[in-house]
């Protein structure tokens, strides 16, 4: 599998299964209704877990416009990588987003709140102030992207090894964990004022969708805001590449 697709596969996993617990907690007639953050929060830690998993062997498994770029800032990738990455992030994302749809429709047809069948697909600040939520996405992706850089890779160390020979042993898929961790942290401690996008790909494509789609009772989405999730993970990402460089 190529890294482009891997790219695509991996992002189309994190929406599906993200995306996926909004709409299974905001949608009306759910067996999850009303189940509250938490659910939400952890579903989009298991979400980043799924998504990097079936990425990782590939592509290094960023899933994440803000990644790609703060690791060609980084200079741990080129350019040429990082655009394809990014155009693989939104086109899985995309995917993701109608599967979304396509799973809850009834769903979605028995809902009557605009804005809970917008908050399926992107993201929307708890308190409208495009300056202080641009801030938090900066924050919130700077506490993503710094960790996975400073993160030490998983392993075991095995007993009696030739000489010569690494006596680590991987981790495989265990070994996304932490980053799994990390992203319900964040949606547990800073996700309260922006829903924690820190993912240009994961709100800009799933808003593109929403747009595109025939939904009945949807309102518009939210163009006016839809530049804070994009703009917000860039920053906050490719700072985090700057401090890691400084620190190294």
């Amino acid at each position: 599998m190529s890294a482009f697709t891997a790219e695509v596969i991996g992002t189309m996993m994190l929406i599906l299964f993200g995306n996926g617990v909004v709409a299974n907690v905001v949608l009306e007639r759910t067996k999850g209704n009303s189940a509250g953050w938490l659910t939400i929060s952890a579903g989009w830690g298991i979400a980043v877990f799924i998504g990097a998993f079936c990425a990782n062997e590939f592509s290094g498994a960023h899933i994440n416009p803000a990644v790609s770029i703060a690791m060609f800032a980084a200079g741990r990738l080129s350019m040429v990588s990082m655009i394809s990455y990014i155009i693989a992030q939104m086109i899985g994302a995309m995917i993701g987003a109608v599967l979304v749809y396509l799973f809850y429709r009834q769903h979605f047809a028995a809902t009557r709140d605009p804005d809970a069948m917008l908050a399926c697909f992107a993201t929307a600040p708890a308190i409208r102030n495009n300056l202080q939520a641009f801030f938090c996405e900066v924050v919130g992706t700077f506490a993503l992207v710094l960790p996975i850089f400073l993160m030490v890779t998983p392993s075991l160390i095995q007993g009696e090894v030739p000489v010569d020979t690494d006596p680590r042993l991987g981790l495989g898929s265990l070994g996304y964990l932490p980053v799994a961790l990390l992203v319900f942290g964040i949606g547990m401690s800073l996700g309260g004022t922006t829903g924690y996008a820190i993912n240009p790909a994961r709100d800009l494509g799933p808003r593109i969708v929403h747009a595109l789609l025939p939904i009945t009772h949807k309102r518009d989405s939210d163009w006016r805001y839809a530049w804070v999730p994009v703009a917000g993970p860039i920053v906050g990402g490719s700072l985090a590449a700057i401090v890691y460089h400084v620190l190294n």
